[in-house]
């Protein structure tokens, strides 16, 4: 009895979840689209990709110096004209010089270039043998050789959540205005350009946007553009997967459609259109709107749904981007683990791209990664991009499943209630199957109603069972709704048996009554009260079924005010300045922002997540889902503030950011307990950074911490063990500025990860606003004293002023203490700093 006990819902499940914590369920769909190194995969015969950066300065560094050419750089406040006679002379040369250097070395039709990066870095991507790889590192004039490698995904109510259609979208002219002329660029899987979130509306027609100047490509099925006024630009990437011999054009699409999903998501999240009905299952979720729902979409996709990427596909489409003109851009890549190719997590063609991006006035937002909840799982590493934690907002779906003897049972499931006052037969798959032979296709998943008896099933409520098949993506709750309803079933209930440590399970619109049991206590609960109240003759087969139940309403959220709270996948801090994992000066992630259960736009099909395959929508988690939240509140930010920096942007987010919940108790984050359960705890900076997302107080933050790619260079040049050299390599600028410590930089927030006796930092404030008078205060948690100097300033319109922080070890604990400086205007801007420091007796 005990082993029928067992295996009522399944047998394999005892297996299925000795899976490392890892896996930790995050099919939470956004499978997040990191850059994972897996060197060496998937390569035609012994050629690879790779990227190769060579003296002389790109477009947006160059100062003159070349006969015949002459300087294309610009003034930290200027803007770059890409279009321009003499960037174009420039640009030319640089390819020139790329074919030369090829053609000097190799013969004919032994190696392809794919691409020439001219803008942001100078260099160019290559398919040739490691051999030939050699010779490239060896030649004159090359600074740097790197093997490409893959990528993949890092993956409403929002609005109101945040407080943009009463607190933001009215200071813009109302949501029919918010973001308008603003340009966002998506570095993803494309786009489904039908879908209504992306349809240029009738009554507010989308105008040209004339300082665009992206292209559109042709849809190869429709031979349709797939721009529309509201995607002013749209264009593939994929001359690495290609060369790797991982591009299928018939599976992954030879063009801006998305064949994924996770590309649609994200870009409605950010930019899509105001007021779409969110309807799944025939259901209605509520309306969806993105950030920014008047801003412009730009789709560069370099990202695709059976094998994610190539670094050299994402450099090419972010140069492509910044050339185009965007405003924005929205990355939801990263890489999966520090690169090992460089000294340093700031320095590899990636980071050296955006680098150069912000130089050119791009706001760049970043997923942070989903591997939290453990230290040191940041995966966005450099100051000059604004790293976004995911958040729990405060929607909550939950079900419950009544039993006959009463008892309730919680779960999740967005399913209509079976009929009211009305109880039906519990009738576990295994139970009905057709012929004992059919076990071999795990028939406890429910997902082939065929080899179910349908007269057993009919009128009832089927058990199933959620093995590792759910989590491979094999098995789906889409799928078992499809074999309940296809049986005659009334509704159907998932059990998870055994669940590893950490598992997050998401609810699924299905468009019959069912509910997933994710609490393992009470799955056991239901197999014991199933099989006490089912009769079966000696060999076990079932003489009736008498267990009977009832499942509830799950369509209507639950609003809770405990939230904003750090999801348990979203990234930790601290940060990272090498491979070796080595704690590094600068706090990340720099902003949270919501993440989880996201409703918006889906491609129809995309194949990302199988419970939303044909859907129109799609409800997903990941930090990809929080990016786009940042990078449409920065259009909207950009929209009233033009002439601001990328580091002005993101310091008014930071430090108008809040620490406090809706209930104004502390943000708490979701962790593990010491029995790893999921427990909440107080958040700190390295879960966080600076706080949630405020975006009415970012639209007016008083102040601003400004920096440029001076500084940046600065900070580099600083930064303990890095090699000057490849700074060179990789910036084309030496080492002339410092700032004496890294943590210097100009940064809205301050760390130093090795502290010793008293250290003073300096920080410089600038008003982009009326005169106003400041206090400055802090604290800090007892292990470090700190104090700020001066106490008050007074700071006029544009005027910047600068202060310092001193702090002194009191005593070391071994780790991190955390505290704040607050300067307080009398006007009523408050802007807020976080500090993180650990002390050391040397």
């Amino acid at each position: 009895m005990n082993r029928l006990i067992t295996c009522v819902l399944g047998c394999n499940l005892k297996l299925v979840w000795l899976r490392s914590r890892s896996v930790k369920m995050m099919r939470t769909v956004e499978s997040v689209f990191t850059v994972m190194v897996l060197l060496g995969l998937l390569v035609i015969g012994k050629s690879e990709v790779y990227i190769v950066t060579i003296e002389g300065e790109p477009v947006t560094s160059y100062k003159g110096g070349v006969n015949g050419f002459e300087a294309t750089a610009v003034e930290p406040d200027e803007k770059l004209d890409f279009t321009s006679d003499v960037v174009a002379s420039y640009s030319s040369h640089l390819e020139q010089r790329h074919d030369t250097l090829l053609e000097t070395l190799f013969d004919d039709g032994n190696y392809k270039k794919l691409y020439s990066y001219k803008h942001l870095i100078n260099g160019f991507a290559v398919h040739i043998s490691p051999s030939q790889a050699e010779m490239l590192r060896r030649a004159p004039g090359v600074k740097s050789v790197d093997r490409d490698w893959k990528v993949r995904k890092l993956t409403t109510h929002t609005p109101q959540f945040l407080g943009l259609p009463t607190g933001v979208w009215p200071t813009g002219g109302g949501f029919d205005r918010a973001g308008e002329e603003i340009v966002i660029g998506f570095v993803d899987s494309g786009i489904f350009p039908h879908h209504p979130s992306f349809q240029n509306q009738v009554t507010e027609p989308y105008g040209p946007v004339p300082k665009y100047r992206g292209k559109c490509e042709v849809d190869p099925a429709t031979k349709k553009s797939f721009c529309n006024g509201k995607i002013v630009g749209a264009q593939h990437f994929a001359a690495a997967a290609t060369a790797a011999g991982a591009f299928n054009p018939e599976v992954d699409f030879d063009s801006p459609l998305d064949g994924d999903g996770h590309g649609s998501h994200t870009a409605a999240i950010a930019a899509g259109n105001n007021g779409i009905p969110v309807q799944v299952q025939g259901y209605e979720f509520g309306k969806a709107s993105g950030m920014a729902p008047r801003a412009r979409i730009a789709v560069y996709k370099a990202l695709y749904r059976m094998f994610g990427g190539f670094v050299a596909d994402v450099v090419a489409a972010i140069d492509q981007a910044v050339y185009d003109g965007v405003d924005i851009l929205n990355l939801s890549v990263g890489p999966n683990s520090p690169p090992a190719t460089t000294k340093t997590t700031f320095l590899n063609p990636f980071d050296a791209t955006l680098l150069s991006a912000v130089k050119a006035g791009v706001f760049v937002a970043q997923a942070s990664g989903n591997e939290g909840p453990l230290a040191k799982t940041i995966v966005s590493y450099s100051p000059w991009i604004a790293s976004v934690a995911a958040a729990v907002d405060d929607r909550r779906y939950k079900n419950h499943l009544t039993l006959g003897n009463g008892k309730i049972l919680a779960g999740i499931g967005l399913s209509p209630s079976t009929s009211p006052n009305q109880k039906f037969t519990l009738v576990a798959a295994n139970d009905v199957l057709l012929d004992s032979s059919v076990v071999k296709f795990s028939p406890s998943d429910c997902q082939r109603p065929e080899v179910l008896n349908g007269n057993m099933v009919k009128g009832n409520i089927l058990l199933c069972g959620y093995s590792f098949n759910f989590v491979s993506g094999s098995a789906s709750i889409k799928k078992v709704a499809e074999t309940a309803k296809s049986l005659g079933a009334v509704g159907f209930v998932l059990a998870v048996e055994n669940a590893s440590p950490g598992t997050k399970f998401d609810p699924v619109p299905v468009g019959l009554p069912g509910i997933l049991i994710t609490d393992v206590h009470n799955s056991m609960d239901l197999i014991d009260y199933y099989n006490v109240s089912t009769s079966r003759d000696w060999s076990g087969r079932v003489k009736s079924f008498r267990g009977t139940g009832s499942i509830g309403d799950g369509l209507e959220p639950i609003l809770h005010k405990s939230a904003p709270m750090v999801a348990l996948f979203s990234a930790r801090g601290p940060n990272i300045k090498d491979y070796k994992f080595e704690d590094a000066d600068l706090l990340k992630p720099d902003i949270l922002a919501p993440g989880s259960l996201i409703w918006a736009s889906w491609s129809p099909n995309g194949t990302d997540e199988p419970n939303y395959e044909g859907e129109n929508f799609a409800m997903i988690s990941g930090t990809s889902m929080a990016a786009p939240h940042i990078a449409g509140i920065a259009a909207l930010i950009k929209q009233k503030h033009p002439r601001w920096s990328p580091a002005a942007i993101k310091s008014a987010l930071m430090t108008t950011s809040n620490t406090l919940d809706r209930a104004e108790r502390p943000i708490l984050a979701q962790q593990y307990s010491g029995s790893e359960t999921m427990t909440f705890v107080p958040a700190t900076p390295f879960d966080y950074g600076s706080g949630h997302v405020n975006p009415r107080a970012a639209l007016d933050p008083g102040l601003v911490f400004d920096a440029g790619y001076e500084d940046y260079l600065g900070f580099l040049c600083t930064t303990p063990g890095i090699d000057s050299h490849e700074i060179v390599n990789y910036t084309h600028q030496p080492c002339n500025y410092t700032l004496g410590h890294p943590y210097n930089l100009n940064y809205p927030s301050i760390t130093v990860s090795h502290l010793v006796g008293t250290q003073t930092i300096t920080r410089i404030v600038t008003n982009v606003d009326e005169e106003e008078s400041y206090t400055i205060t802090a604290r800090m948690a007892p292990a470090i004293a700190i104090e700020t100097s001066p106490p008050a300033m007074t700071i006029g319109p544009g005027a910047s002023q600068k202060f310092t922080v001193t702090l002194t070890v009191r005593s070391t604990t071994g780790s991190y203490s955390f505290g704040e400086v607050l300067l307080k205007g009398n006007r009523g801007h408050k802007v807020r700093m976080p500090v993180v420091a650990m002390g050391y007796d040397r």
